[in-house]
């Protein structure tokens, strides 16, 4: 009788840790479908999202509304933003230009063959340039400047990082540099990967000349406004898929941004929602009377850390605790601040710590450029607030007035312990 019950033991133990395994490469192939939710075979989470295709797809249908397409030639997740409106979003280093330049080059890659050249995808971008829809908005594109072969290069590294493009040979640099008649590189194109490119509710090229949406507004509605069924539960679910869509995306929900609708289901139910999207994905729900952040400990969620390494995360971690001490020392908690006022605050930090930055932050007058990275990044953790009058501390900010940051030298590594990170996924 005793061996019996010590096999049962063993088969309830080896049963409980197979499901462990399961959930864990569950969160593990979620996390990585919202950070890559265009995800080539190379990825390296990409067998563990084949293997829990069917969950992760009924997952994510159920949670958040999302698509999930899952094939042998890599994953699409069809994520679309729950605000339109946000604009600390975007590709580094992209700006309106390069974002024309690449929808030039999938406009080109969709008509191409099988491979292409960095010259060939130039010389086509550059007559699809010409368009004179685009001259009108005054976007001009001639390949002739080294700033403009770099644009281009941006735009195919971005591609290569997508998986649309597979470099077969040549070096891009050497296009920037020498000019598109002394460099060439040569790619493979991945057409499932660029059609799974946008990811609209209805494709631009579905509506005829005249009926298409005017403004920019009006384009990004159509292209991501989906139909709710005039129900109490459809709206119910739309709402519901909102709000999950807003905790996984944006590092925290305030409880004042929302609209009194949404405000009222996110106040009853984001202890629920919150425990399901959770244990679902890894992270940990930090819940307060001013909204609620689901903050990732591992970092393998997050786009922008804090604290992270480098000059740039320190100095955003000294404004971010600058800006929270503000209210200890008297000021109003949140009130503005001229950007002027925190280039100064960096300017005297500089003094502490600039033996620990690179050398161009501690040259005089860096810290006007330090100041707008900073706020740039608080901005995207949802910790500031900017407007013409300056830059205003949101409540998510305060958990930062922890004390003194702690710089600890490993190598050439330098990071600031001070406080977890939030997420911007």
């Amino acid at each position: 009788m005793s061996s019996d019950r010590r096999a049962d033991r063993t088969s309830r133990d080896i049963r409980e840790r197979q499901q462990e395994a399961e959930r864990d490469e569950f969160r593990t192939a979620a996390r990585s479908l919202l950070m890559t939710p265009l995800m080539s075979p190379t990825h390296q989470d990409f067998t563990v999202v084949r293997r829990h295709a069917g969950p992760l797809r009924d997952w994510f249908a159920r949670e958040t509304g999302w698509i999930l397409h899952v094939e042998r030639e890599g994953a699409r997740l069809y994520k679309r933003p729950a605000d339109l409106t946000d604009a600390t979003r975007g590709l580094p280093g992209y700006g309106r230009g390069r974002y024309v330049l690449l929808c030039l080059a999938c406009a080109v890659l969709e008509r191409a063959d099988p491979q292409i050249t960095l010259h060939l995808l130039g010389d086509r971008v550059l007559k699809l340039s010409v368009d004179p829809v685009l001259a009108g908005c005054g976007y001009s594109f001639t390949l002739g400047t080294q700033n403009e072969r770099r644009d281009l290069v941006a735009v195919c590294r971005t591609l290569l990082d997508l998986g649309v493009l597979q470099r077969v040979a040549g070096d891009e640099e050497s296009f920037v540099q020498a000019g598109r008649d002394h460099g060439d590189a040569l790619y493979d194109v991945h057409r499932r990967a660029l059609a799974g490119m946008l990811a609209a509710v209805r494709g631009p090229s579905t509506w005829a000349a005249g009926d298409a949406p005017a403004t920019l507004d009006e384009r990004l509605h159509a292209l991501a406004d989906e139909h709710v069924a005039d129900s109490e539960e459809a709206r119910r679910t739309a709402l519901r898929h909102r709000i999950a869509r807003q905790l996984l995306d944006d590092p925290v929900i305030y409880v004042e941004c929302l609209e009194p609708q949404t405000r009222a289901y996110f106040v009853n139910q984001r202890g629920a929602m919150a425990a399901r999207l959770c244990e679902a994905t890894g992270l940990m729900p930090e819940q307060r009377a001013e909204g609620l952040a689901l903050t990732d400990e591992t970092g393998s969620l997050t786009d922008v850390a804090m604290p992270a390494e480098g000059t740039d995360a320190h100095v955003t971690l000294l404004v971010a605790e600058y800006l929270a001490r503000r209210a200890k020392d008297g000021h109003r908690a949140f009130e503005a601040l001229p950007e002027q006022d925190i280039a100064h605050f960096l300017g005297e930090a500089r003094e502490r710590f600039g033996r620990y930055w690179r050398r161009s932050a501690r040259e005089p007058g860096s810290e006007r450029e330090l100041a707008a990275i900073a706020i740039e990044r608080l901005e995207k953790l949802r910790l500031v607030a900017r407007d013409a009058n300056g830059v205003q501390a949101r409540p998510a900010l305060v958990r930062f007035a922890l004390g003194e940051a702690d710089i600890q030298l490993f190598g050439d590594a330098r990071r600031s312990h001070d406080a977890p990170g939030l997420k911007t996924p």
